[in-house]
């Protein structure tokens, strides 16, 4: 019983209001403490201001610098481009050359537009009426399965 009683008056103790200082009082400051900080304050930051403005000044310089790699880059693959566009095009260009010469020559020797039809369809109809009266040319074009 002594301990339940002397429980009970300890939380009672330690529940009762106390006074305790929440903050301590500061000493007074003169308006002239508070200016000459506030001088201080200004100094730094105008120093701060100009260390900010140095190194954005040298920032700038590097991205100068690295803006001036990029157009060189691009230069470069441009430059690239257009070499390989010469390269192609100088390339192809005999053979264009070649290409209508072949078909100039095909159609020159073949006669392919013509109204009867093309030079070696016309051989054939006329190997194949001769191959009517002679009975070799006629054996001959059986053997090559042309007639």
């Amino acid at each position: 019983m002594k301990r339940i009683i002397f429980f009970i008056l300890f939380f009672f103790i330690l529940s009762l209001p106390v006074s305790i200082p929440a903050v301590e009082v500061a000493p007074r400051i003169s308006d002239r403490e508070i200016i000459e900080k506030l001088a201080g304050l200004e100094a730094g930051q105008k120093a701060l201001h100009s260390e900010m403005n140095y190194r954005f000044e040298a920032l700038e310089g590097q991205y100068e610098r690295i803006w001036n790699l990029i157009l060189v880059v691009l230069a470069g693959i441009m430059g690239l481009i257009g070499f390989i566009i010469w390269d192609r095009k100088t390339a192809s260009q005999p053979l264009e050359k070649k290409i209508i010469e072949l078909e100039t020559n095909l159609l020159r020797d073949l006669e392919l537009r013509h109204e009867q039809g093309s030079l070696p369809t016309r051989l054939m109809y006329a190997l194949r009426k001769r191959a009517e009266n002679d009975s070799e040319l006629s054996e001959i074009l059986r053997s090559f399965s042309l007639l």
